[in-house]
């Protein structure tokens, strides 16, 4: 199962944060806002098909975010989970942690903010489209 949306960097984004990243529909972020790396996104999880949600609230499926920008590109995988709710109108956290809440998406990740390619952090600070690809396995 696959979904996919459209957001674009911001000229705060940092992506230093050491356990999240963070895509929002939100058109501005401030400079502290370390985990942030994609705003104005055109989907939140209110989007996703109730059978893509139903999967996703299971702790036996691998979840893989895939990020592209012009330049960029990298993969994330982590895992779903009982407790994700998916109900968070304009963010979508994935974490390193096993914390959930109604903005996570998956957890266990094996990546947060400060690992993703250095190339597509830049093409995001310089405000370029990124298409984030979300495959449930």
């Amino acid at each position: 199962m696959i979904f996919k949306l459209e957001t674009k960097g911001h000229r705060n984004v940092t992506s230093h944060h050491k356990s999240t990243f963070e895509i929002t529909k939100d058109a501005e972020i401030g400079p502290t806002a370390d985990c942030i790396i994609g705003t104005g996104a055109d989907k939140s999880m209110l989007n996703f098909p109730q059978e893509f949600k139903d999967k996703i609230a299971n702790s036996n499926t691998r979840i893989k975010v895939i990020l592209d920008t012009e330049n960029g590109y990298d993969e994330i995988t982590g895992w779903g989970h009982e407790d994700l709710t998916l109900t968070h109108p304009t963010d979508i956290v994935c974490r390193t942690s096993d914390y959930t809440c109604s903005r996570t998406l998956m957890i266990k990740a094996d990546k947060a903010a400060k690992d993703l390619d250095l190339k597509l952090i830049e093409d995001l600070k310089n405000e370029k489209i990124m298409e984030v690809t979300i495959e449930l396995c």
